[in-house]
């Protein structure tokens, strides 16, 4: 399987459902600005070096998603508008075990 199929709610609310790659070594936060879902300049502000948290999403589904690292707990105990399903999108990247995966985008802080 090269692709898997991921709901993403942008910023306006708008429910979008993609096929991302899990040939290319893509995060999700790569994947929501090559769909354009979100205002340039607006995500991934740090490069996908979980020091920004402009990429933070909150998970939606039930997923086993990887353990959260040191530097993704701890960009998100400064972000703004965290809740207990918060992650970076810089730090999911996009695996066969994504398929179905639901994510609404963090509000722009």
């Amino acid at each position: 399987m090269s692709d898997v199929k991921i709901t993403i709610i942008d910023r306006d609310g708008i429910s979008h459902n993609i096929d991302a790659p899990t040939d290319m070594n893509m995060n999700l936060m790569e994947v929501v600005r090559a769909y354009e879902l979100a205002p340039e300049g607006t995500i991934g502000v740090c490069g996908g070096m979980a020091m920004c948290a402009s990429c933070q999403c909150y998970v939606e589904s039930d997923h086993n998603l990887p353990e959260m690292s040191d530097d993704e707990d701890a960009m998100l105990a400064e972000a703004f508008d965290v809740e207990d399903s918060s992650r970076l999108g810089c730090q999911i990247h996009i695996s066969p075990e994504m398929d179905g995966l639901q994510v609404r985008l963090a509000p722009e802080s």
